[in-house]
């Protein structure tokens, strides 16, 4: 096999679980209008079109900022900014109409293309607009009149549904219509936030301009939790760009019952797809609580376990635990689960008529190594050796006592061992013991 296809064909096995678990699901996409202006469109219709044909329920929000200034230019005319708000008048919103139109036409005729020699072949995708959007006035504030500036009062999602249920791809643009048959120009961010939380869509996709979150270290931030994202979100702790702009998004959908929303830069080709079927995307998701959690681990999680303890079985590492044998013990496993996929466990065996408890099989997958989660399973461990009334923990090992002494545990003779537990230590093995005290 060359190694492009055996590449190829790892991908495809490793995103099959994403597979599964997105068919039937409901993605609100926003993009921005440079996604036209730049050439980045027919892939990004592609992938949009590939995750239709997967089963997803598709609702696109473009935006036409760059459309909607270029013909403000050739007209001479201006949106005026006050306190960081558009005031839009009749000149602007001719401009607005004008581009949103040119914008929903084009990529209606992407989807409709179904272009030879390219993803799209032979495929013909019907694509779903109409007045899904009802709008009001921005109005008067601190004086000033924001005229055709206007804000989403609701989002018809029994409509929205229907057509998703045909199969359709739902396009929204950011040009609502008032019950009085006003229209008003809207932030296409915030329609796509609306139709996110009114769908209570499972997630919501921004794909946004510039670079992504970065840490102090420049490493980029592949996670973040609502509260977390607040601190970003602290006036002057970061420099105003349009993913924090996105992210204060995020953070308002989340609290309206958006599962998940991930900032993806929308010049990498292909974002969407690296975000939704690898294990770790390549952009931030935004999550109401952690992404990662840990837990008690159940008979459905053994194979998941099997699976992780494997190779260190078989370079010696671990001594060797048969299905049968985790099925027994299941209960005093905890797992770390990351989207489905068990990515670390450990197990605390309690020494029946003591007050100590073993510290056993605890194993972080290769691919998640570089953070704390050995750490954050060993804290959860000694939580709940506490709650349940024991005073020290022990471990025996052959190749992290070191890790084990930063974490608090100190050398000790095999005598030191519970007597139970003395009378199965493997002489062969040679494992070192280590103990810990926790009352």
């Amino acid at each position: 096999m060359s190694d492009s296809l055996g590449h190829l064909v790892d991908w495809f096995r490793h995103s099959s679980p994403f597979i599964h678990a997105h068919r039937g699901r409901t993605f609100v996409v926003s993009v921005g209008g440079e996604a036209l202006t730049e050439g980045t469109a027919a892939g990004l219709v592609h992938d949009l079109a590939l995750l239709s044909g997967l089963g997803i329920r598709v609702v696109l929000v473009p935006g036409a900022r760059p459309q909607i200034e270029a013909r403000l230019n050739q007209q001479g005319a201006t949106i005026r900014y006050v306190n960081g708000l558009r005031v839009t008048d009749a000149d602007a919103l001719a401009c607005v109409r004008d581009a949103v139109g040119s914008v929903r036409l084009e990529l209606e005729g992407l989807f409709s293309m179904g272009l030879a020699n390219s993803p799209m072949a032979g495929l013909r995708l019907q694509v779903a607009s109409g007045n899904f959007v009802t709008a009001r006035p921005l109005g008067i504030r601190d004086g000033v009149d924001y005229l055709q500036t206007g804000e989403v009062r609701r989002i018809d999602t029994t409509a929205i549904r229907q057509r998703l249920d045909d199969g359709a791809v739902v396009l929204l643009s950011p040009l609502g219509v008032s019950p009085t048959g006003e229209q008003f120009n809207l932030y296409a961010e915030d329609v796509a936030v609306a139709a996110a939380r009114g769908l209570r869509a499972d997630k919501l996709l921004f794909l946004h301009e510039g670079e992504g979150l970065v840490d102090a270290q420049g490493e980029a931030i592949g996670e973040l939790t609502v509260e977390q994202a607040r601190d970003w979100l602290e006036p002057g702790k970061t420099a105003d760009s349009p993913v924090i702009a996105q992210l204060a998004r995020a953070v308002a959908a989340c609290r309206g019952g958006v599962a998940r929303v991930h900032l993806l830069p929308r010049a990498l080709d292909g974002a969407i797809l690296g975000e939704l079927f690898s294990r770790d995307g390549v952009g931030t998701l935004v999550t109401p609580r952690a992404f990662e959690r840990l837990r008690p681990a159940g008979v459905e999680d053994i194979s998941g376990i099997l699976a992780l303890i494997a190779p260190l079985e078989a370079d010696g590492t671990l001594v060797r635990r048969t299905r049968e044998r985790l099925e027994t013990e299941i209960s005093e496993f905890t797992v770390m689960e990351r989207e489905g996929t068990v990515v670390a466990c450990a197990a605390l065996h309690p020494i029946p008529d003591t007050d100590a408890a073993e510290v056993a099989c605890l194993v972080v997958h290769p691919d998640y190594r570089g953070g704390q989660r050995g750490r954050q399973l060993l804290r959860r461990l000694e939580d709940d050796a506490r709650a349940a009334g024991r005073e020290r923990l022990f471990v025996l090992t052959t190749r992290t006592a070191h890790w084990f002494q930063e974490q608090g545990f100190a050398p000790a003779p095999v005598d030191a061992l519970p007597a139970g537990r003395q009378a199965f230590y493997n002489l062969g093995r040679g494992s070192r013991v280590l103990i810990k005290p926790i009352g």
